[in-house]
């Protein structure tokens, strides 16, 4: 697409529609409606203050700040200068904050970051982040920018980067990618093709919890809201995890026609929702329910449905999506507007790298069919795999990034980008079988961790979507352990009930089930589990739950923080 962020802003402000804008909901549905003309004034100052700092033309500005106004106000501020936003998650898991400042500092560093713009909260807590820094870095609340002079906007150029968002870290630690004014609009562009309908009802509202530091979050949702343009409902990822029928009454009450999310928050609705929050809504306008970021079951999704249908939910609605930040978001989508399609797989086969239907086999969620202008090639060791056969995913499409901002190499072929990912195409469409770093290996066979760990859902005592599992080698061969976070009364044989559905499910035997207490795995700043860290950090014995955040810690933490600003700020002065 010819253009640039800043300037599909400034058409979407200049369109005279007064119902669009972007509306924040805190976590007590109270709602701030900024509209998209709001939006330009608001960014326009941000810029000035900016430029009064000395923020100039390419520069990468961190964000570190939860789901408010403020954040796009910094995020298109920081673009309107021509310099490249760069969004951070902010401190959530109080009980890990030393792990919070020493991975947000290396980020900070491969961004190669001067300034770092944060709100009034998160940002009692930045003076320790920026102190684990390689190089000095100014902190400056977003409030502050707001009482600038307005700027005008820099002229850019639809191959400038326009933003770096980091990688999950799934498997490693996270790599900033740089994309392009073009890829990221022709991603947004992408999604808009492939879900409007035909019809004259039409309504392009969204709603989403997701975190804006999250290219699921930002460029999946608040970006093709801006092209389109179209109202955008947007709600605090706390406030949902807390109380998960805020998201959907707010796709009642504000009628939202899409709205993505991993596969762990329909399982989350489905258990935690109860009548008495959601009396009264009405789901039948939200035509979009996208699911994607994390492995798809289709259990999770039939049980969703089957909680949700009395209130209008549709089958049609559940979409399973494949994506990555290389590829700026979206790769393949569902056929919009029809039941999402599965099929069962001989276990050995998959085991063996073979794709043979089985209807006694494991079901695997189909996540579509390539958006256009994309590509998916499976390949193994040689080149494209035969009919039939398990390999890596390579895609190639018109938002697939050129390369990393740090100048690591790129997993690229040409024009082709290897996602890291295994799977497998079936009647045209994409199945996901897993990570290829994450592949356990037994007995010569590869097997899908995420197979195991859903086999554990169900069982009473364990928390759902809250276990890893992880192969380690030893004297005596390749070992599988299973760590699991319980919850509520755990069962003394809990640990012997996971090895016996694990094996009924996969035929695998787990060697050693390690159970933990809640919140103890290590996340990415998504919120997937860290295979490999749990692993490592069991090895070290220091596997360990997140640490009690009581006043008096929490207290603590803010004082040294503030204390570490003013001493950076004092020696900046000198």
């Amino acid at each position: 697409m010819n253009a640039t962020l800043t300037e599909v802003l400034e058409r979407a402000a200049g369109l005279d529609k007064p119902d669009t804008g972007l509306r924040y909901l805190d976590r007590h549905e109270r709602e701030t409606w900024v509209s998209y003309p709001d939006l330009v004034e608001r960014t326009a100052c941000v810029a000035g203050g900016l430029s009064a700092l000395g923020v100039q033309r390419g520069d990468t500005v961190a964000i570190v700040m939860p789901t408010v106004p403020e954040f796009t106000d910094v995020f298109f501020g920081v673009m309107r200068l021509g310099a490249i936003p760069v969004p951070l998650y902010p401190p959530v898991r109080l009980g890990r904050l030393d792990e919070y400042h020493a991975q947000t500092a290396a980020m900070i560093t491969h961004a190669k970051s001067r300034v770092l713009v944060t709100d009034e909260r998160a940002g009692k807590l930045m003076g320790t982040t920026v102190a684990a820094c390689n190089a000095p870095v100014r902190i400056v609340r977003a409030r502050s920018l707001l009482k600038a002079e307005p700027a005008p906007a820099a002229p850019s150029q639809p191959h400038d980067i326009a933003m770096v968002q980091f990688s999950s870290g799934t498997t490693g630690e996270p790599k900033p990618v740089a994309l392009t004014h073009q890829q990221v609009l022709a991603n947004a562009s992408a999604i808009l093709m492939d879900i409007e309908p035909e019809d004259d009802s039409f309504n392009p509202s969204g709603v989403t919890w997701l975190p804006l530091y999250h290219d699921m979050g930002l460029i999946g949702c608040i970006f093709p809201a801006l092209l389109y343009p179209a109202s955008l409902t947007l709600i605090p990822p706390e406030a949902f995890l807390a109380k998960p029928a805020i998201w959907l009454r707010a796709l009642s009450r504000y009628r939202g026609l899409i709205s993505p999310a991993p596969n762990f928050a329909y399982a989350l609705c489905t258990e935690r929702i109860s009548d008495e929050e959601i009396d009264g809504i009405d789901l039948s306008g939200w035509r979009f329910a996208l699911n994607g970021a994390e492995a798809t079951s289709p259990e999770t999704m039939r049980a969703f449905h089957a909680r949700f249908a009395p209130y209008g939910l549709r089958e049609t609605a559940l979409t399973p999506v494949y994506g990555l930040s290389e590829a700026a978001l979206a790769v393949s989508f569902s056929e919009p507007e029809s039941v999402f399609r599965s099929a069962r797989f001989s276990r050995d086969g998959l085991a063996a790298g073979r794709v043979e239907v089985a209807d006694d086999g494991m079901e695997l969620a189909s996540v579509g069919r390539p958006l256009r202008g994309f590509s998916i090639e499976i390949r193994g060791a040689c080149g494209p795999t035969p009919p039939g056969q398990i390999g890596r995913i390579w895609v190639k499409g018109p938002s697939v990034m050129d390369g990393y901002l740090d100048d690591r190499p790129a997993p690229k072929d040409g024009d082709w980008l290897d996602t890291g990912d295994l799977g497998f195409m079936h009647n045209g469409e994409l199945f996901i079988t897993g990570r290829a770093k994450d592949v356990l290996v037994v007995h010569g066979r590869n097997h899908d961790p995420h197979t195991l760990e859903r086999a554990t859902d169900p069982l009473t005592g364990v928390r759902t979507g809250c276990s890893a599992a992880v192969s380690q080698v030893s004297d005596h061969g390749e070992r599988i352990i299973l760590f699991v976070e319980t919850r509520g009364t755990v069962p003394d044989d809990l640990a012997e009930s996971i090895i016996r559905a694990v094996r009924s499910a996969t035929s695998v035997s787990v060697d050693e089930v390690v159970l933990l207490d809640p919140g103890t795995l290590p996340r990415t700043s998504s919120g997937k589990i860290r295979r490999a860290e749990a692993l490592k950090q069991w090895s070290d014995g220091v596997l360990a739950p997140p640490k009690t955040m009581g006043a008096a810690r929490l207290l603590g933490a803010v004082a040294h923080s503030a204390m570490t600003e003013w001493r950076g700020r004092s020696s900046s002065r000198d």
